[in-house]
């Protein structure tokens, strides 16, 4: 117990240092980017500073297995340089025992980071973008979820029926969408412009997204300027309403999965399927998140397999560059799976856990080939 509780204390100070100098290479390199993204704006090497902080966090977030994986070598090579692994083995414990308190030790960093730094990225991240979109000029689309409704904002010029050109913006309420956003079903347009406010509105019983328009089908608008709207009215087969949004815009309006808590992310989900959009990328990143311990483990063990064993010289160099090269390999396969599960390819339970848990089983069998083989 004590042996597992110092190999745990190592590995846990390595880790929380490899992750400092990271934090520290990212902190520099994204304030270069955001005092070249903005130099036209005078923001500031303060102002760049906040950037960067919020922004920073999802990149950290996203490495933090790479960071296992080193954090993993640097305790093995240690232990090896100093001969202690030797020493373990000689009192009569087996190399597997060893290499268990660093692995439950990243499960439980693993479990932290899902249950903190993933809702401080989508926090951070919302407000990155938030403060961005006020350092730009130029209106934007505005694209939300409502209990079963979806809410879009456009902002541009709009032909009345009767040829009056208007400006301002256009909110739509549709209560359902199709799966791909090309459709909304039950849909409200409402123009609102500067200095009128509510100028008009227009329901369709469908409207589809083609060539740059809404095609409103089965249509009535409502003149609201009129005396009375209601006797105003009328009633189109088809009408079409200028647009910038596209079928992708919109569906990337709803954000990234990772911009989601993932607390949350199980509710947005059926949000999302009660609108009628598909949740398959949410679906997808909730099952990683979920399996990010296991990966954690995994990259410990991937680790140990190359830098337990007793080696000195230009072979612990090889080694070392082994270790790291097969943790990219995972890293690089779990990225792959998610693109197979965003685009329905592979079920979203089996691209979340099966990098995993391959990596756990290879490394698994080749530490006991090594240690009992």
């Amino acid at each position: 117990m004590i042996l597992s509780a110092y190999l745990a204390r190592r590995f846990a100070r390595l880790l929380v240092l490899i992750a400092l100098i990271f934090l520290a290479i990212l902190f520099l390199v994204e304030m270069v980017e955001q005092v070249r993204r903005f130099a036209d704006e005078n923001i500031g090497l303060s102002g760049a500073a906040h950037l960067s902080i919020l922004n920073i966090t999802g990149s950290f977030y996203a490495i933090l297995p790479l960071i296992t994986v080193l954090a993993g070598i640097a305790l093995f090579v240690n232990l090896s340089r100093t001969s202690e692994m030797v020493a373990i083995r000689a009192s009569g414990r087996s190399g597997m025992r060893a290499v268990a308190s660093p692995a439950i030790t990243a499960m439980l960093f693993g479990v932290l980071s899902v249950a903190i730094l993933n809702p401080m990225v989508a926090a951070t991240s919302k407000q990155y973008d938030a403060l961005v979109a006020g350092i730009q000029s130029g209106d934007r689309d505005t694209i939300s979820l409502g209990d079963s409704e979806v809410w879009l904002r456009q902002s541009l010029s709009f032909t009345r029926p009767g040829g009056q050109a208007e400006s301002g913006q256009i909110v739509i309420r549709a209560s359902r969408a199709s799966p791909d956003a090309a459709t909304l079903y039950d849909a409200t347009f409402m123009l609102f412009t500067p200095t009128e406010g509510p100028v008009g509105r227009i329901d369709a019983r469908e409207a589809r997204l083609s060539n740059g328009n809404w095609l409103l089908t089965d249509a009535k608008e409502w003149p609201l300027t009129a005396p009375n709207p209601e006797t105003a009215a009328r009633v189109l087969d088809s009408f079409e309403i200028p647009t910038e949004l596209t079928a992708e815009r919109i569906r990337d309006g709803f954000g990234q999965p990772d911009s989601v808590p993932v607390w949350q992310l199980p509710g947005y989900i059926a949000t999302l399927e009660a609108a009628g959009f598909s949740a398959q990328r949410h679906k997808v990143w909730f099952q990683m998140e979920l399996a990010r311990p296991l990966l954690m483990a995994a990259m410990i063990l991937i680790a140990a397999v190359f830098t337990m064993r007793h080696i000195r010289g230009r072979k612990m160099g090889t080694l070392v560059l082994a270790a790291f090269a097969c943790g990219i390999v995972l890293f690089f396969f779990r990225n792959m799976a998610q693109v197979l599960g965003d685009n329905g390819d592979i079920p979203p339970l089996l691209a979340g856990w099966a990098p995993p848990l391959v990596g756990l089983l290879f490394a698994l069998g080749a530490l006991l080939q090594l240690e009992d083989g």
